[in-house]
């Protein structure tokens, strides 16, 4: 596991050289909050990471609900068993297994991994705005069709999830980049991830930390090359 720190936020980064699978560690003034669970065998990492630190994960929140993103979930919530599980109202039909559509969302099958057989229960399902400690939710479907981002409003920094990816070049969810295809192969409904990162982008955050690659310090020019990529591709 690597961890690189940006300033509250904490990247855990595994299989960094292979494929890299991020999840975030975001600080508050006494606690944790985990943003997503990355791999089943990652538990152990995000573990240690937070001992580091020296602060308790009180709560848990799923960008959505790929099985890259939840693997370490069960694990932690029994390590963790008074923190709190959050995920969108909809992704939380993925999170329990769940592929059907829902009415407007016909033509765009479910793609990626979805969860088999996790136990763990959402405490809350969050909407647009809602806050969990520093974090304001941020509705960005397109990769899944509840994913969201998180927005620290001390110091503007995104975690996007699978909303954009930086690995093998920054690319809104769904461009197809031939050095790290597989979050494209993925991706729910292209059309919708482009809107979403532009909504993204309009929050002109000054940190992008992403499901896989690096973090980027002030994304705005990445956000702009990204956006025109996926909108030509599209066409």
């Amino acid at each position: 596991m690597k961890m690189v720190q940006a300033g509250t936020v904490y990247q855990l980064t595994f299989m960094p050289r292979f494929f890299p699978v991020s999840c975030y560690l975001v600080e508050e003034e006494n606690e944790l909050t985990l943003i997503d669970a990355a791999l089943p065998f990652s538990s152990k990492g995000i573990l240690k990471a937070a001992k580091k630190i020296g602060k308790p994960i009180t709560n848990i929140i799923l960008t959505h609900a790929h099985s890259d993103h939840i693997g370490a979930l069960d694990t932690l919530k029994a390590k963790f068993p008074e923190a709190m599980i959050s995920i969108s109202s909809r992704d939380a039909r993925l999170l329990a297994g769940d592929k059907s559509l829902l009415p407007g969302e016909a033509g765009h099958p479910i793609k990626g991994g979805v969860p088999k057989n996790i136990k763990s229960k959402p405490d809350i399902l969050l909407q647009e705005g809602d806050f969990i400690g520093s974090l304001e939710v941020i509705f960005s479907p397109g990769h899944t069709p509840g994913s969201i981002s998180l927005l620290d409003r001390r110091t503007n920094s995104l975690i996007a999830g699978d909303a954009l990816h930086t690995r093998g070049g920054v690319a809104v969810s769904g461009t197809f980049k031939p050095l790290f295809p597989f979050p494209a192969l993925a991706t729910w409904n292209k059309r919708t991830a482009l809107a979403s990162a532009k909504k993204l982008q309009s929050f002109h955050p000054h940190l992008l930390a992403v499901g896989h690659g690096r973090m980027i310090q002030n994304p705005a020019k990445a956000f702009q090359k990204a956006i025109k990529e996926s909108e030509k591709n599209i066409k």
